[in-house]
């Protein structure tokens, strides 16, 4: 794109401050001016976004430091079109904008205590993906893979990075492991199964559908369990006893839910095993008793990850061709609305994406 067919303007999707009750934020799309590029910058035509719970968060108002005014969105892929450099090598390329600010590649936490942010409707960075065009700084895009279009791209880096983080770096899968992943069904908990499968790691996972465990099954899990049965830990040792022909234990909990879970799978995690934490969906509390000392038994607490994460977690799926499982595709922001009811209902199986183009197909 040339300097004189750059865009004036972009439409995009707008955190607006309701006073209903119970708390509902709005949800707008907004026509905006684009500010012209300045040394380090590159514009980005966005092809695809995806949602995150927090987006929903946001609108109920269970998020901090909401920016009103901003735009929606962590997760976008799209081509860069314009750069304040005219001999940019990024220029008509594929790229996906990077979710987070402020955690460079310090291995175990970001640099700065209060120098983190997300995209998307906060006020570190007042920056989200949910445009049609977004002017974002050049070091803070990546190429995309070659084995992945828009739609595809645009489910993995919020969600990517913190399976990676979780699985690869805190709970260390590797071949032969045996790995629970609780909750399966949402974006990072099925990104998690993938990359340890990649890893060579069995895994099992638990949910509340029959379905979504017949689901993670046929993408590679050795088998699952319904968690809303009171002993569905005695369940998972047959289920392990008869995989393997005997006897086994688990080496690492993957979970999202925070509650009970250390009591639950004490009897069947190995002495020194790990239970990485990356939410607290059903309990913000995790009970942690003398049980647990005495076995080594380890609890972490895993967020998202360093730029330094994304970039291996991004190579290391791009070499094993993993493609991040995509439940829902909407066309155009207005269609947005239906993203947030999708995901109030949770029946997604993957990402729910919006795919960008220049026509209006729905009403919001």
């Amino acid at each position: 794109m040339t300097t004189s067919r750059f865009p004036e303007s972009t439409r995009a999707l707008v955190v607006k401050k309701s006073e209903a009750k119970p708390v509902y934020h709005d949800a707008v799309v907004e026509t905006r001016p684009l500010q012209q590029l300045t040394k380090g910058e590159v514009l980005v035509k966005m092809g695809a976004v995806s949602f995150n719970h927090r987006d929903l968060w946001i609108r109920l108002g269970q998020y901090p430091g909401i920016n009103f005014g901003s735009a929606f969105g962590a997760d976008g892929a799209g081509t860069v079109v314009a750069s304040a450099d005219s001999n940019d090598t990024l220029l008509n390329k594929r790229v996906f904008l990077t979710p987070m600010r402020g955690w460079e590649s310090k291995p175990d936490a970001p640099e700065t205590e209060r120098g983190f942010g997300i995209l998307g409707g906060g006020r570190n960075p007042p920056l989200g993906t949910f445009a049609e065009y977004v002017v974002v700084e050049r070091n803070q895009v990546i190429r995309s893979p070659d084995h992945l279009d828009d739609v595809q791209i645009s489910a993995w880096p919020l969600g990517g990075l913190t399976a990676w983080r979780a699985a690869i770096v805190n709970a260390e899968a590797s071949k032969g492991q045996n790995i629970i992943i609780t909750g399966i069904g949402g974006g990072v908990a099925l990104l998690a199964m993938q990359l340890c499968l990649a890893k060579g790691a069995n895994v099992y996972v638990t949910s509340g559908s029959e379905e979504k465990i017949r689901k993670a099954t046929a993408l590679g899990a050795k088998g699952g369990v319904n968690y809303k049965s009171k002993d569905w830990p005695s369940q998972l040792v047959a289920l392990l006893a008869k995989n393997s022909g005997k006897p086994a234990m688990i080496d690492a909990v993957l979970d999202s839910g925070g509650g009970d879970i250390m009591t639950q799978v004490n009897g069947i995690l190995k002495q020194g095993g790990k239970v990485v934490v990356y939410g607290m969906t059903a309990n913000p509390q995790i009970k942690f008793t003398m049980r647990e000392v005495l076995k080594n038994q380890r609890l972490i607490g895993s967020t998202m990850g360093s730029l330094k994460d994304l970039v291996d977690a991004t190579m290391f799926m791009s070499e094993h061709r993993i493609v991040p499982v995509v439940s829902h595709v909407l066309d155009g922001l207005e269609a947005a609305e239906e993203g947030f009811e999708l995901m109030k209902r949770g029946d997604q199986f993957g990402k729910i994406v919006i795919r960008i183009n220049d026509k209006v197909n729905a009403k919001l």
